[in-house]
Order: structure tokens, then C-alpha cells, then sequence
């Protein structure tokens, strides 16, 4: 946002003046609803779920004409009651971003720039690394001589973006291939 020292003091001003009239007994509310209401006027709101944890808190999204143009919580949900944490509050904005990375992006060994990869060569280049990592760090049996089955070299971090069934998946895996390293950011 682009702003000028002189339209900083203008702001400051009317945000003085406003809060000015407020203390005065004017109820600004009703003008704050309203602002709000242009912004999603016309648009169709989608109650939807919150993908960041275990809560599932409501959050209703506005979409017009194909478009996500806002989202907040819902005030009928018994949990939240409309209030959202600082990863729902910036489900919208997570969504539309121009800095979200929408390709892969792969970065060689020793280069200084990422370039575009498809699908199959990012899962297939895991793939090899995850295996050659687990064939070559695998233990069998720990400095006791106990059975232990597990690779260390290994760590996952969850991302909130996933829900509680790919939660589940993924740590059947992880288990699977002997990971004993791992957490979720949803914990957080």
C-alpha cells in the first residue's frame, strides 16, 4: 500500500475524529455491518468446513460468479460461535494469494534457480531419495541388540492443509516404512 506522509496524517485524523464521535455515544456498529455487507453483496455463501484441525470449525465463504471472495466464521457453529483462529483468518487469503506456488518447483543441486517440473518427475525424484535414505539408514536392531525396525534419518512435518483421513494415511506410511520421526502442524 502506497501512502504519503500527508495522507498518513489525513487517516490519522478522520481515525481520530471517528473514534472521537464513538466515545460520544454514536454507535457505530450499524455502519461497520453495512460496510461489511457491500463487500459480500450478491455473492452466495458456502458454509464449509476448516481444514487446519481436529476442531472443524464452520467458516462461511462468499463466492460470486465463480469467484472465492471472502470467508469469516460462523456465528451459529457451537464450538467457535464465529470466532476463528489465526489459521482461519487467513483461510481467504491462503486460497488467493499471489505468492501460492500452484506448479512444483525444483531446484538442481547447486543451482541458484528453481524451474517448473511436472508431477511424475517431483514424485518420482521422492520416491528414489525416501528409498535410497531408508536402504541405506534402515536398523534392524538397536545398540541393545533389540528388534527395533526404524529408519531416523527420516522426519515428516504434517501440514494443516490436510484433514484427519489423510492424517491417518500418512502416518500408516510413515509407520510402514519404519519413520518414528514425525508431527503435525495442526498440533501446534
Amino acid at each position: 500500500m502506497d501512502i504519503s506522509r500527508r495522507g498518513f496524517i489525513k487517516l490519522l485524523g478522520a481515525g481520530t475524529a471517528c473514534f472521537g464521535l464513538a466515545q460520544l455515544g454514536l454507535d457505530v456498529k450499524p455502519a461497520m455491518a453495512y460496510a461489511t455487507s457491500l463487500k459480500t453483496a450478491g455473492a452466495k455463501e458456502v458454509v464449509s468446513i476448516c481444514p487446519f484441525c481436529s476442531c472443524g470449525c464452520n467458516i462461511i465463504m462468499y463466492v460470486r460468479d465463480g469467484q472465492f471472495i471472502s470467508s469469516e466464521g460462523d456465528p451459529d457453529y457451537p464450538v467457535s460461535e464465529g470466532a476463528l483462529c489465526a489459521k482461519g483468518a487467513a483461510f481467504h487469503a491462503m486460497h488467493v494469494s499471489k505468492h501460492r506456488v500452484l506448479k512444483p518447483l525444483y531446484r538442481a543441486p547447486g543451482s541458484d534457480k528453481w524451474e517448473e517440473k511436472d508431477w511424475s518427475f517431483v514424485l518420482d525424484r521422492i520416491a528414489h531419495r525416501v528409498k535410497e535414505t531408508r536402504d541405506r539408514d534402515f536398523m534392524l536392531k538397536n545398540d541393545k541388540g533389540l528388534t527395533v525396525n526404524r529408519v531416523e534419518s527420516i522426519f515428516q512435518l504434517g501440514t494443516s492443509q490436510m484433514d484427519n483421513e489423510e492424517c491417518a494415511v500418512s502416518h500408516q506410511m510413515l509407520r510402514a516404512l519404519g519413520v518414528v520421526y514425525f508431527d503435525h502442524q495442526a498440533r501446534v
